[in-house]
């Protein structure tokens, strides 16, 4: 009940200022949690950031202002948080589909986006394994793009698979190097309102990191066209979860990540910490493995 309340009193608290700055550590206090922690669960329980929330509810209030008063753009702009009337027209035209000047025409469609309202429900009652572990600090060879939207959201699917189809040499080259084969690690890093990085990658012995551009060895002198990091995730405590056995575990993998936000993260004990987040793909030999499985490490620390 404290997280529902703190939830509450942070939505109440942005929709109190949504004419002044919103500072982030301030709505989090609301929660009693860290700003990290409560965007995090936020984003993922209600399906967009913290600042998407925010910009939609300052562009819908715009449009009814817009339409029902004879208020000027400028001043409208300057009022939901836009220094120019240029950028408030802009990112007006992409949410109504039209200019603010046309906001006042008859027949003008605008949209509106509702403030959240929190409803009680019980929820859980269902059991989650998982165990509290401290990794020692690993070191990956990765390949990274950049996401648009949040980790785990349908843009997220899509983005993952495309990424994974498109890039079968550099996943090649990296299983050559591995010293596990069976095992790929997601790394899921520098996440903000914008979008987050994704890295494909693999654990690697020190011979193939030294040797990596050296062409004597590699027998190619083309190695840095793929771009290849080194990721160093330092010594780090986890909460892990993991799906069961089966052919494809995505699907559940994502079902997993959302009650985790929804049932374990609401909890008073421990709290998402600013670090990368992993998810280990336990995918086996190539083609009719079926005992496939995926793990993921959630950075925590005590409150």
């Amino acid at each position: 009940m404290d997280w529902i309340i703190g939830l509450q009193k942070a939505i109440d608290y942005i929709e109190n200022n949504l004419t002044d700055t919103i500072d982030y550590e301030k709505v989090a206090a609301q929660s009693y949690s860290s700003s990290y922690h409560f965007q995090r669960v936020f984003s993922i329980l209600c399906g967009f950031t913290i600042g998407e929330y925010i910009r939609n509810r300052r562009l819908s209030l715009a449009g009814t202002e817009l339409a029902t008063s004879d208020a000027k753009v400028i001043d409208v702009a300057l009022k939901y948080g836009y220094e120019s009337p240029d950028s408030f027209a802009k990112a007006f035209q992409k949410f109504h589909g039209i200019l603010p000047s046309q906001a006042r025409n008859d027949g003008s469609k605008l949209k509106t986006f509702s403030r959240l309202v929190l409803k009680f429900s019980l929820e859980g009652g269902t059991i989650m394994n998982y165990r509290i572990e401290t990794k020692p600090q690993i070191t990956l060879l990765g390949y990274k793009r950049h996401f648009e939207g949040m980790p785990y959201d349908e843009l997220r699917y899509k983005q993952e698979e495309n990424f994974f189809v498109s890039t079968r040499a550099h996943q090649w080259m990296m299983k050559g190097m591995a010293n596990d084969k069976l095992s790929d690690y997601c790394v899921l890093t520098n996440m903000d309102d914008k979008g987050y990085d994704f890295y494909i990658s693999v654990t690697a012995d020190k011979y193939e990191f030294d040797n990596l551009y050296n062409s004597d060895v590699t027998g190619i002198d083309f190695m840095e066209k793929f771009q290849f990091e080194k990721i160093i995730i330092p010594e780090r405590t986890y909460a892990v979860f993991e799906t069961e056995k089966q052919k494809m575990p995505i699907p559940e993998y994502f079902d997993i990540r959302k009650q985790i936000a929804a049932e374990w993260l609401s909890n008073e004990e421990y709290q998402m910490i600013n670090a990368p987040e992993l998810a280990v793909y336990h995918w086996g030999i190539v083609g009719g493995y079926t005992d496939r499985t995926i793990e993921i490490w959630i950075p925590i620390e005590k409150k």
